[in-house]
């Protein structure tokens, strides 16, 4: 095992990749008779302990990420002492439609069985969502599709939000900011998402969007992600999405102390992929790019 072990230098804490059932065969061609279970024994002994993985490493951050930061942190208390709509979007982790595993765990009488294996040709269909969250109103909205998570679905659902609650919520409300991830289907990069933008927020309902992007490896900071997502979450854990209705029923009833509501809808609409934006339709965009930060921050007005 001298070259199969690792270890914390603050704790002193030790592993091996090596499982008991491997030592134990190990030691039994040494001529020393042991089962696996005493192995785990002697190494708890000597210091080991099970270990799992930890996603604690990040990449190297963006050399404008705290720049980014400050302007998005502007942003929000700007429109928040004007009263202006802020919404933070994005695509939560899609889901499978069936009697699969659901992580988490709910108090029942019994078990709930579900899949022993979650293969997709055995789902009913591919659940994907999308949530748009109102962070001054604490409300999300989440629109469920079955077809793909495509920049013309980000922006379909956008404007839906729009129309069935942001403009009643700020009736005089002329601008509308959206906080997004730097990639997906509303990405930093994205032409379609822009082009969307422009003729369904802009042109047709005379709204200027401010949009800003988060940095690189900085998605977690969104605030859809631990404010409705987690939630989201927690809310349906252990309990098999079985259906759409079974998803958007757990939404629906999503709520926290601190008054979260959650309203949800299904998008029936099917949506291609690969739709491609010309530099012609590009430069008829009215977009006006940050001059400190241009990538990640950008006004777009009515042409």
């Amino acid at each position: 095992m001298k070259h199969e072990t690792a270890g914390d230098p603050m704790s002193g804490l030790k592993w091996t990749r090596r499982t008991t059932s491997k030592i134990a065969a190990e030691l039994h061609s040494l001529g020393i008779q042991v089962s696996d279970r005493t192995v785990a024994g002697l190494l708890r002994k000597m210091g080991f302990s099970l270990r799992v993985n930890h996603k604690k490493l990040s990449g190297s951050s963006h050399p404008n990420r705290d720049a980014q930061f400050s302007r998005i942190a502007e942003l929000r208390e700007s429109c928040a002492a004007k009263h202006l709509p802020v919404i933070s979007v994005d695509t939560k982790k899609k889901e499978l439609i069936g009697v699969f595993k659901n992580q988490g765990v709910k108090w029942d009488r019994e078990p709930v069985l579900v899949n022993d294996h979650d293969f997709r040709s055995n789902a009913d269909g591919l659940a994907v969502p999308y949530g748009v969250y109102d962070v001054q109103a604490n409300r999300g909205t989440l629109f469920v599709s079955t077809s793909y998570d495509t920049p013309e679905f980000a922006v379909d659902c956008v404007e839906n939000w729009w129309c069935i609650e942001g403009q009643l919520r700020y009736p005089d409300a002329k601008t509308l900011t959206i906080l997004a991830d730097g990639g997906g289907s509303n990405g930093s990069n994205c032409r379609a998402w822009k082009n969307g933008l422009q003729h369904r927020l802009c042109n047709r309902h005379g709204l200027t969007v401010t949009v800003a992007h988060y940095p690189p490896g900085t998605s977690k900071w969104n605030p859809i992600e631990h404010r409705l997502f987690s939630e989201l979450s927690k809310n349906w854990a252990g309990r098999p999405l079985d259906s759409l209705e079974t998803i958007l029923k757990y939404a629906r009833t999503t709520t926290t102390r601190t008054g979260l509501r959650v309203r949800a809808r299904q998008m029936k609409r099917q949506y291609k992929k690969g739709i491609k934006i010309t530099n012609a339709e590009m430069r008829a965009l009215s977009i006006k790019k940050d001059d400190a930060l241009p990538k990640w921050n950008y006004e777009m007005r009515p042409n």
